[in-house]
């Protein structure tokens, strides 16, 4: 049987006992969707860019934890509340996340936690 480390980042948000900032498998860590909340689960000032940025630095907060990095990550998944923010998300999104480009997915969500306007998943070689 595959052995399933739970993966938590000093510098994030604690979550509730009902899921892990991330879980890793031999080769593999998967990131739950990270909203753009500070380490005190407060949503950072300012518009979608800000948040993007945010919910990046936590993936990258994850990853570290889990001895991995951000150009490791092979697939993004990104929710946005408005698919009208999809120009400007990808602004920040081409700017912080290393080539090759991961394989990515954008969808809009009706409504995320906390009324967020984004959240970001990840999938990382480990």
């Amino acid at each position: 049987m595959t052995s399933i480390e739970k993966i938590n980042s000093p510098k994030n948000a604690e979550f509730s006992r009902i899921l892990s900032h991330a879980v890793k498998i031999p080769g593999l860590i998967f990131v739950s969707g990270q909203v753009p909340a500070d380490k005190n689960m407060q949503i950072v000032p300012g518009g979608i860019k800000e948040h993007t940025e945010q919910c990046i630095i936590n993936i990258t907060n994850v990853l570290e934890a889990a001895g991995s990095s951000l150009d490791k990550v092979v697939k993004l998944n990104v929710y946005l509340k408005n698919m009208d923010d999809f120009a400007a998300m990808n602004e920040v999104y081409e700017k912080l996340i290393p080539v090759p480009k991961p394989a990515r997915t954008c969808i809009q969500a009706a409504k995320l936690p906390n009324d967020v306007d984004i959240e970001i998943e990840a999938i990382a070689a480990a």
